[in-house]
């Protein structure tokens, strides 16, 4: 059974590993390989289709594989040519507000906002839906649906 305590667990981490791949950007590092740890460790592809809707893919909205996933973190994919790179971009900080959990054995799914905030304090509130499921100890996710908050016009 997956617990709260596991599942904050995993979005702070996943938050600092977002983090991590800007910080490698900017050194000049290996981001595509810190990129693409970064998506095997949070996320269920190795397990088959994620529903991964992220917040600036509009034009191609849903990421089901690894390398659009990939393509959304750090752009380069030709298939996705609206990806700019979010994880390359330097945030400073990533902030989980969650509103609500729902537990039921091996599967969680959370709900709220998080906050980015990068080095110039510009902030980005994203809503967000997560399912995480247990593989085995760890928890990836198999939906992530993220969007700006809407202002209802």
């Amino acid at each position: 059974m997956i617990t709260e305590k596991q599942i904050i667990e995993a979005q702070e981490n996943w938050g600092k590993s977002i983090i991590e791949i800007g910080k490698v950007y900017s050194k000049k590092g290996d981001y595509v390989e810190a990129a693409k740890k970064h998506i095997q460790r949070f996320y269920a592809y190795d397990y088959g289709t994620v529903l991964f809707k992220p917040t600036l893919a509009l034009e191609k909205p849903f990421r089901l594989n690894f390398e659009a996933a990939l393509s959304y973190f750090i752009s380069g994919n030709k298939d996705f040519p609206e990806d700019v790179g979010f994880a390359l971009r330097p945030w400073k900080s990533v902030i989980w507000k969650n509103e609500g959990i729902v537990i039921k054995d091996n599967m969680a799914a959370i709900m709220g906002t998080y906050v980015f905030k990068d080095f110039n304090d510009e902030k980005a509130e994203v809503q967000f839906s997560l399912n995480f499921v247990d593989f085995d100890g760890e928890l990836k996710m198999v939906l992530h649906h993220s969007a700006f908050a809407c202002d209802g016009s």
